[in-house]
């Protein structure tokens, strides 16, 4: 079983301080994509690159204590690709993929595996508009790694709860950024299988396409949130069909706190 987490760090230097590494070491993922690093290179140095005994791969901002994404890996990847190829959030550290392609590997023999954080545009409208912009970008990318024949999944904070089941005061959310009409129709279209749709799959939904309350991955640090569990689902596991059909089981782990975000973990019978 291959074992992939995905987890907003809210700052590396906080989570492991919090007690995210020796949380890894116990849980043993293959691999985990981390958002919201917080660093840069020179703060990572002889220290955050690598967490038990799982070897990083970086995407940083330009501004310092400022997003910032990476992948931790036990196996050594075919290919690193920092940044997907946009002039305006490569700068902002939001997108590093790992491939491990394996002539003849039976399963997903060109295998793409992203760590991604998507914009939250919480803060203003010029956030809000540069959400919708990173949105226009982002989905013709993951169509064009789908079209080339890869098997892809990526990991990430999306920024966005899809569906009413997806975070607990939906009522009172749907003119707020991160469960905007506009951003769950993008969502829509991205996992619709037509002509016109991106046919991506939403792993924990293909695994629990009913849950509510136990589905959360995030929570504000406002009142008491957490403890009451008035949460948003906002950790994703989207991959391709194919890889997506491999998925045996999920977790959120919520005994502990290294963040504002749960990590979320999805097994996927497969051998890398």
């Amino acid at each position: 079983m291959f074992t992939l987490t995905s987890l907003n760090l809210n700052g590396i230097r906080s989570a492991t301080s919090k007690g995210v590494e020796a949380w890894l070491e116990k849980a043993k993922p293959d691999c985990i994509c981390v958002q919201e690093i917080k660093a840069q290179a020179p703060d990572m140095a002889g220290r955050f690159e690598s967490l038990a005994g799982l070897k990083g791969h970086f995407h940083f901002a330009e501004k310092k204590g400022y997003s910032g994404v990476g992948v931790y890996t036990r196996h050594e990847p075919s290919d690193v690709i920092i940044g997907y190829g946009s002039s305006e959030f490569d700068a902002e550290g939001r997108y590093v993929e790992l491939r491990f392609d394996r002539p003849g590997r039976t399963q997903a023999s060109k295998l793409s595996i992203i760590s991604c954080y998507f914009p939250s545009g919480s803060s203003g409208e010029d956030r809000q508009a540069a959400k919708f912009r990173f949105l226009a970008e982002m989905r013709p990318h993951l169509l064009a790694l789908k079209n080339a024949g890869r098997e892809v999944v990526l990991c990430g904070d999306i920024n966005i709860a899809h569906q009413e089941i997806d975070l607990k005061n939906f009522k009172g959310n749907k003119k707020n950024s991160g469960f905007l009409p506009e951003e769950r129709d993008w969502m829509s279209t991205l996992l619709r299988h037509d002509k016109t749709g991106g046919g991506m799959v939403d792993v924990y939904r293909h695994l629990q396409p009913a849950t509510t309350d136990a589905c959360y991955t995030w929570w504000s640090n406002r009142g008491q949130a957490y403890a009451k569990n008035v949460g948003w689902r906002l950790d994703y596991h989207l991959a391709t069909p194919a890889f997506a059909a491999l998925a045996r089981s999920e977790a959120i782990y919520k005994d502990e706190r290294f963040s504002d975000h749960a990590p979320i973990t999805v097994g996927y019978e497969f051998a890398l």
